[in-house]
């Protein structure tokens, strides 16, 4: 398995470089404490020259009923890139991002029965030529795997690490109702624990931002295959790699993300939903920046018919249906047996197999995503 899951990243790395897809695995380390934060909007992506969407996505609840012992996956992302500043004569700009991420399992009644957060912190850095100076080739480490390089003890005297902070809420949400959740240990006004409670002593930092992203995800879940007892996993791959200097044109820090929430059980997957974000903040050739920071960030799902990959490019169906189409196909497999789906050296599904008629985009990414979520 160690030798599979490195096999695919390394190649799907290499490829991310070149073709400049979301995907690979790359990174950027913080060195001061860092202030958290209510995570924003989730993100957004265009192909090609499309302008992203500003419109929220639905949240409504799934309402079909959950089959007799299967229980509801769900995932919500969240981007924020409002921290983003621009060079100036005595600091280097910087396009800041941190993406929250929450996967769920919810039963028919509403409760959480299993709770998974993590978050991306990353940024790209340019100069006042408008050239990046960051190391676009560096792995980008979410802050669970950052675990205490993340700085918070280290460098602010936190009670714990981000990462055991934040498992502490999963932990407290597990068993919950949404209601419970949001009228318990948390002033939803302050967004921090209560004074007294059991979770006050645990986790200090601002929470009322995780809190919606739970909630988001819970609404967001559907019945794709899980049981109640099944393992919930949640993974990304981060990259640097699209962004480019300014030059002619305006220089792009770009961010692209690739998410996955599922469920195992042993070594089979029993459900799958996979997300992606590409969020882009473009800057001059004074390394001023130029996006609106304050702009909604979307993920691809929540793009839609808006991603613009039938409109633009003549697919076969929007990017959102292929992602879910490969989910739905891997859904009862081994991480072995996804390794082994015959690509294309477009890394597309190969001519003739089954998925090739719901599948027409790359799927290395979305091999490596699953390689690294079995692992856990």
């Amino acid at each position: 398995m160690k030798k599979t899951l490195a096999l695919i990243l390394t190649v799907f790395l290499s490829l991310s470089l070149l073709a400049g897809c979301a995907g690979t695995t790359v990174v950027i380390g913080e060195c001061t404490c860092p202030a958290d934060h209510n995570p924003e909007t989730p993100t957004t992506d265009t192909p090609g020259t499309e302008a992203p969407t500003t419109e929220a996505p639905s949240t409504a609840p799934d309402n079909d009923p959950v089959p007799q012992g299967a229980v509801k996956t769900g995932l919500a992302v969240f981007t924020d890139i409002s921290g983003s500043t621009s060079a100036t004569a005595d600091a280097q700009g910087e396009a800041k991002y941190d993406i929250t991420m929450v996967a769920v399992l919810v039963d028919e009644q509403g409760v959480i029965l299993s709770c998974a957060i993590d978050s991306v912190p990353a940024g790209v850095k340019f100069d006042t030529a408008g050239q990046i100076t960051s190391d676009l080739t560096a792995a980008v480490l979410t802050k669970n795997e950052l675990g205490e390089n993340y700085g918070m003890v280290a460098w602010g005297g936190a009670v714990a690490e981000w990462d055991a902070q934040v498992a502490a809420l999963a932990s407290y949400a597990v068993g919950k109702t949404l209601e419970e959740l949001k009228n318990g240990d948390i002033d939803m006004t302050t967004g921090k624990a209560k004074d007294g409670t059991d979770l006050s002593t645990s986790a200090t930092i601002y929470l009322g931002g995780y809190v919606q992203a739970i909630e988001a995800a819970v609404n967001n879940a559907k019945a794709l295959g899980a049981q109640a007892t099944d393992t919930l996993v949640l993974a990304a791959i981060p990259s640097l790699g699209s962004s480019t200097s300014a030059g002619e044109k305006a220089g792009n820090a770009q961010l692209d993300c690739d998410i996955v929430a599922l469920t195992k059980n042993g070594d089979v997957i029993t459900s799958c939903c996979i997300d992606s974000v590409q969020a882009k903040i473009a800057f001059d050739a004074a390394g001023r920046i130029t996006s609106d920071l304050n702009a909604k960030v979307s993920t691809k799902n929540e793009l839609g018919e808006n991603y613009g990959m039938v409109a633009w490019g003549g697919a076969i169906a929007e990017w959102d249906q292929q992602a879910a189409a490969f989910a739905a196909y891997v859904t009862g497999k081994t991480a072995a047996e996804v390794a082994g789906i015959a690509i294309s050296e477009t890394t597309k599904p190969a001519d003739g197999t089954d998925l090739a008629t719901s599948v027409t985009i790359s799927i290395a990414g979305f091999q490596a995503l699953i390689a690294k979520a079995m692992a856990q």
